[in-house]
């Protein structure tokens, strides 16, 4: 099958752009040409990403089009101009008129549409409005923009060349036109080559020194670092993502080793390594005991002649510079204690209707020590670590690494003489930062991090700026996954809408004084100007305005605030969805946690899923598949019924209509069966509600076996009805069993 094969030959393409602007180059091109040929899809496309260039390669089909048709016209008879308005829409003269039926008639012939014309025609449009994340205009008058000055496209199928041009008119002052040529390396083999194929354009490359996979290059990178690190009995600290970016800044990956001053080691092992790898994308290598090593990686762009010896010294020079730098804000930091950098935060604001980060410190504080005693914590030790857990923030060293924030807190709490469990918990606080981070297990750490990620829930969703479809700003996803792993994993048993009842009051008091203090003062700033403007200067009046603006700013505040009650059920609606889609991608049953929920929304997640664990067994159990599809016989027959009757049923069945053997025997089950299953509710033992609930199944199979629930007597057919809606609340009082898939 004919070959495609494009490249867009750039300037150096920024490397976190470089993966995605293929998979849009390949996308597009795709769209392009799908409505005229059958071709690859893009996943079949090999796609082409590094410093210079993003391209695909892909099997395509030459030629497409449309088959012959018969196009019905105007009737006979019809005026001349309704017949010469039809025969020029279609490009037709009178003499491919041909009578069919009533109605005037043309043959349309088949149509030939090569690919290679679509190509030319589609993929300027392409390029010109390519959705680089940032671009810049350049060559003149040109309106062209790119991520970098583009140089040369490439664009061969078939082994021939597909011309095209940029121009977008006769002022368009970039005319860069397709061709056959590219580019190797810019230093070892400048200068342009010619090529037809992808197998020629690939070895092409790799003799002008150019890694054309993205993957070869980022494994080139991982095992020869790797290989010279272990060579001197070290091992690399692990960092797939930089692998990733250094692998889109090189094209001919050299891995060397450096050497780290020995009079820098004593800096924290994150400090080094956060310098290294932000400011000079380096990696950090580790001795077999696990301390930071005196030497660091580079992949250098070329092989040099002298081994890399040059490179190396530069690059020894400029890491002497940077981390001098963190030298100095290590030192400074130090000399001040971790609550002298508080009063700060006081002026930093955290968000504009939920106050400063120093307010936000005093709700972590309070918050923290409600949460510690309810998971075995020392409540003096979470309200100290939540209360400086923050700090750092006002600090030089995060101010100029925000990445060590809480880490470098850790140390300088150390540094004071904390406790050991105040400053683990400050760095512990903010995880998990992902989904493979681990979880804070430590009690008091625990207790802070949950206090930050409830403060930030609640207070966010008090002010309405909820996560939307589209977007999700302020992280509130990550913050309930968060809560959600830490109760999970430590095996929690917290009452969270308790938690965020009490929580509400504080996140009130801090939203009223920035609404006021903001919102508020603007309004009112803004009233009284208009007041002087208009001539109203009466001073006793000006004087009392604030007091009066004051009152309404409240009342209206009030007003739009969400009660606690209100509040709880959002967060507690949010979290439990979260929760869903954690055991969807874990694999669970999430159709048994919303049943479950549908029958008694709880507040408690351990127990939440300890009750799910125990649905999910039974309605897996042969017992409990039967009865699952026997509540779901039943709650059908109760829904037409009652629609059909205009009410519903309640459960109320009486005794002495239960006139067959099998109806008897049911209700004779039921009743023991849901005083039993509510205790067993109660005690948490789910386990035995199931058990309980299994032996319905033989009374329930015979009833629907002999039974006829729309007896002809309405008084049977009543109380029957109300029988199954008995056993229907029996069973919703387990879980919400219509939300089971069968």
């Amino acid at each position: 099958m004919p070959e495609l094969l494009i490249e867009l030959f750039s300037e150096e393409i920024p490397a976190r752009m470089q993966r995605e602007a293929a998979y849009t180059l390949a996308a597009r091109v795709e769209t392009a040409l799908a409505g005229f040929y059958a071709g690859a899809a893009v996943d079949r496309a090999r796609l082409i990403y590094g410093p210079r260039r993003i391209g695909l390669v892909a099997d395509i089909v030459l030629v497409g089009g449309t088959p012959g048709s018969r196009v019905p016209g105007p009737r006979i008879g019809a005026p001349d101009a309704a017949i010469d308005g039809f025969l020029r829409k279609h490009g037709a003269t009178r003499d491919a008129l041909t009578q069919e039926g009533p109605f005037w008639a043309i043959e349309k012939p088949p149509t030939t549409v090569h690919a290679r014309d679509v190509i030319a025609e589609r993929v300027p449009a392409i390029i010109r409005a390519f959705p680089w994340p940032k671009s810049m205009r350049w060559g003149g008058t040109s309106g062209m923009t790119w991520v970098r000055p583009l140089k040369r496209i490439l664009c061969v199928l078939d082994g021939a060349v597909v011309r095209f041009d940029l121009r977008a008119g006769e002022d368009d002052g970039h005319g860069l036109a397709s061709g056959d040529l590219t580019e190797g390396h810019r230093v070892m083999a400048p200068g342009a080559f010619a090529v037809r194929g992808f197998a020629a354009y690939e070895a092409g490359l790799r003799e002008r020194h150019v890694v054309l996979d993205a993957a070869e290059r980022a494994a080139m990178i991982r095992d020869g670092i790797a290989a010279l690190a272990a060579a001197e009995g070290l091992s690399v600290v692990p960092d797939e993502g930089l692998v990733a970016e250094v692998a889109g800044l090189v094209e001919w990956p050299v891995p060397l080793l450096g050497r780290i001053d020995d009079a820098f080691m004593d800096l924290p092992a994150e400090v080094m390594r956060t310098t290294m790898r932000v400011n000079q994308r380096y990696f950090a290598l580790r001795r077999a005991d696990g301390g930071a090593a005196a030497r660091f990686a580079l992949v250098a762009n070329i092989a040099a002649p002298d081994g890399g010896a040059a490179i190396v010294a530069g690059n020894e020079r400029v890491l002497r510079a940077r981390l001098s730098d963190a030298r100095f804000f290590w030192d400074l930091d130090r000399k001040q204690r971790l609550e002298d950098f508080l009063p700060k935060l006081d002026s930093v604001v955290f968000h504009a209707k939920l106050g400063t980060q120093g307010q936000r410190v005093a709700r972590l504080e309070r918050l923290a020590r409600l949460i510690a005693e309810k998971v075995g914590a020392d409540p003096d030790d979470a309200a100290e670590a939540a209360r400086l857990a923050k700090a750092d923030l006002a600090s030089g060293m995060v101010g100029e690494f925000p990445e060590l924030q809480g880490v470098m807190g850790r140390y300088y709490a150390f540094g004071q003489g904390k406790v050991p469990a105040v400053a683990e918990a400050i760095a512990a606080h903010y995880r998990p930062m992902g989904p493979t981070d681990e979880v804070p297990s430590e009690p008091v750490a625990i207790a802070v991090a949950l206090a930050d990620k409830l403060d930030q829930l609640a207070g966010f969703f008090a002010v309405g700026e909820k996560p939307t479809g589209s977007g999700d700003p302020f992280a509130l996803r990550r913050a309930a996954l968060g809560v959600i792993r830490i109760v999970r994993e430590n095996g929690l048993r917290i009452g969270l809408k308790g938690i965020i009842g009490k929580h509400h009051a504080a996140v009130a008091t801090d939203c009223l004084h920035a609404f006021e203090s903001g919102e508020g003062q603007a309004r009112l700033k803004s009233l009284e100007r208009r007041e002087r403007e208009g001539g109203n200067v009466n001073e006793l009046a000006m004087q009392m305005k604030p007091q009066v603006w004051l009152a309404g700013i409240r009342a209206e505040f009030a007003a739009a605030f969400p009660s606690a009650e209100a509040l709880a059920r959002d967060l507690l609606d949010f979290l439990t969805d979260r929760l869903r889609v954690q055991l969807r991608a874990e694999g669970t049953r999430h159709d048994v946690v919303t049943a479950v929920l549908g029958a008694a929304p709880d507040d408690d997640l351990n127990r939440l899923l300890r009750r799910a664990d125990s649905v999910r067994a039974f309605v897996e159990s042969d017992a409990g598949a039967n009865l699952l599809a026997a509540y779901k016989r039943a709650a059908n027959i109760l829904r037409i019924e009652e629609k059909r009757d205009g009410h519903a049923y309640d459960t109320g069945y009486e005794h002495h209509l239960l006139k067959a053997q099998e109806e008897e025997a049911l209700a004779a089950a039921l009743e023991p069966a849901a005083a039993r299953i509510e205790l067993d509710l109660d005690a948490e033992d789910f386990e035995r509600a199931m058990d309980v609930m299994a032996t319905l199944r033989a009374p329930v199979d015979a009833f629907f076996d002999k039974v006829i629930v729309n007896d002809p007597a309405p008084e049977l057919r009543r109380n029957r009805l109300k029988l199954l809606a008995r056993l229907r609340a029996t069973m919703d009082a387990v879980a919400d069993f219509s939300k089971i898939e069968a």
